[in-house]
């Protein structure tokens, strides 16, 4: 063992060709990495969305013009605007003229209520949000409590051109109605802003590699909304670690063919902003946007148009595709790299996922905080490992005790993260920065894990989903993966709840796939494969689990409904 991987013992794991270390200070800015593309690749298209196409070009031109409109407002370097809006090419559009107009992108998820959505515009300060239509509703009814003055709107159909987009406008508000109704006065149209931009005049501002490029919304499932402030070399240095760690399969992609991801996960997450749009753009790749990844029929239909090589997506849609009957409209077979993250991949659906499209699940992790890759398992694995792989080049990862002290390898410990990609804390919480960053700049994460001696790290549980049960530790996870693997389960989640004997008892959800499946069935497959304080105590079938938009199970609302 080289000096090197005693240090660190997950370089033995890596590819061969992926480095320990890559340069991430190639660019001084996104906007330095986005021009070089909008130049490099200009013919090329950038984004596919309802058959229509937008080239590098365009993307150029519609993001610079909406630059010199934020700038025409008065509104200056380092002012936070808010987006809110699906996958629609209007979004990563606005997120270029954001940034080149040298503003921060507060990322706001559209199905916000009005009181989050209040709680976010006032916390970031944001003077201004492009919001799509259908969402405008609720930003009317806190509009006024927040400092936003200017308000761009959107709709589903502004870049599709006049007879398209004017044909999906009419659907959408008319016939699916989508659009409830709503009173902005001071709303200005999307394409508007641009036509405006277009006549003002765009000036280039100075922006260097430690200004804020991004407000990324965290942990409201430990009390109030913060956002994590990540810089602009924040998210370079992310995208270049995945363009290195996804390198060994796509190089394979042929000559000539366009590097193509799929992009269901919600550009609002940090997982789509970095890994589908802005390594789109450093790689020239073009990018398909999905705007309701929950409709599987649409989904698919979108996909069996095209060649793809990448899809990033969580378990529940790899879990949804792969069930569905159209599944084989779609040919996979051009897929080199399927990355799993934001909630744990269970190995039943990896499983699944190989068979049928002989592209492995590539587990990985990160989080807000970490822009958001911090490890994931080789890209060239055929082989389900139920870990969250090894930490990416330049990241360094250890488990710690409650005072921020390595535990052994081989012990759990909570998961501390140093590397580039590391926020620089939450905005304007020192308070809440100083609780999770370590005085050796290692961020901990709350999740509790385990090393083993290759490197590789396993995630045991979030520090709040334990259940304890008579003072035996149970580990959602681990009951999940195991019910998972029973013929006829859907989809699972476990969740603690008192119990008078033992403190907390185990609470199973099942989503039947058969719907045979009887309460006996998984009491007797949970007993064959778990240890006595380990089994669900009740049982439940719904039709459905709570989850966020991007797909991870909301373990606290089943808490709530007892």
């Amino acid at each position: 063992m080289t000096a090197a991987t005693a240090d660190r013992p997950w370089l033995g794991a890596y590819p061969q060709g992926v480095p320990a270390d890559i340069n991430v200070d190639q660019y001084p800015s996104l906007v330095h990495l986005m021009e070089e593309s909008f130049g490099k690749f200009a013919s090329r298209p950038a984004y596919s969305f309802m058959g229509k196409e937008l080239t590098y070009a365009q993307v150029d031109s519609l993001s610079q013009a909406f630059a010199a409109y934020l700038q025409g407002l008065g509104l200056v370097k380092g002012d936070r605007v808010a987006i809110m809006m699906p996958n629609v090419p209007q979004y990563p559009v606005a997120v270029a003229g954001i940034l080149r107009a040298g503003m921060v992108v507060v990322n706001v998820n559209p199905l916000y209520t009005a009181r989050e959505l209040e709680h976010q515009l006032k916390d970031s300060g944001a003077k201004a949000i492009v919001i799509i239509e259908n969402f405008a509703h609720t930003l009317e009814h806190c509009i006024a409590h927040t400092p936003v003055k200017h308000v761009v709107l959107a709709a589903m159909g502004d870049l599709l051109g006049l007879l398209k987009g004017s044909i999906v406008n009419y659907v959408v508000r008319n016939v699916k109605k989508m659009v409830p109704a709503f009173n902005l006065p001071q709303a200005v149209r999307f394409n508007e802003a641009i036509a405006r931009g277009t006549k003002g005049s765009f000036k280039r501002p100075e922006l260097k590699a430690d200004d804020v490029a991004v407000l990324q919304y965290t942990g409201g499932t430990t009390g109030v909304s913060k956002g994590a402030v990540l810089l602009h070399r924040n998210v370079i240095a992310n995208a270049l670690q995945s363009e290195a760690w996804n390198d060994p399969v796509m190089k394979q992609v042929p000559a000539g063919e366009q590097p193509t991801s799929v992009c269901a996960l919600p550009l609002y997450h940090i997982f789509a902003f970095t890994v589908n749009m802005v390594l789109g753009l450093r790689t020239g790749g073009k990018v398909i946007l999905i705007p309701n990844p929950r409709d599987l029929p649409a989904v698919l239909k979108e996909l069996s148009k095209h060649t793809f090589h990448s899809f990033p997506a969580v378990n529940t849609l790899f879990n949804g595709l792969a069930n569905h009957p159209d599944f084989n409209t779609v040919n996979w077979k051009n897929l080199k790299v399927s990355v799993g993250g934001g909630m744990a991949v269970q190995g039943a659906v990896a499983k699944l996922w190989l068979d049928k499209t002989g592209c492995p699940i590539c587990e990985g992790y990160g989080l807000s905080e970490t822009s958001p890759s911090a490890s994931c398992n080789p890209v060239t694995t055929t082989t389900f490992t139920g870990t969250i792989g090894v930490p990416l080049p330049n990241t360094w990862m250890k488990c710690v005790d409650d005072d921020g002290k390595e535990v052994p390898q081989g012990q759990a410990g909570e998961i501390a993260i140093k590397g580039p990609q590391v926020m620089a804390g939450y905005w304007q919480r020192p308070d809440e920065t100083a609780k999770v960053m370590l005085p050796d700049g290692y961020f901990k994460t709350g999740d509790i894990g385990i090393m083993d001696e290759r490197g590789f790290f396993k995630i045991v549980d979030r520090k709040k989903d334990m259940v304890l049960v008579s003072g035996f530790n149970v580990y959602p996870n681990e009951v999940e993966d195991v019910v998972a693997q029973l013929p006829g389960v859907m989809e699972c989640a476990v969740v603690g709840v008192p119990d008078e004997k033992s403190g907390e008892a185990v609470k199973l959800v099942i989503v039947k796939k058969d719907a045979a499946l009887t309460e006996a069935q998984v009491r007797d497959f949970c007993k064959e494969n778990l240890t006595g304080y380990k089994q669900p105590k009740i049982i439940e079938f719904r039709t459905e689990l709570p989850k966020t938009p991007v797909g991870k199970i909301l373990r606290r609302e089943l808490r709530d409904k007892k």
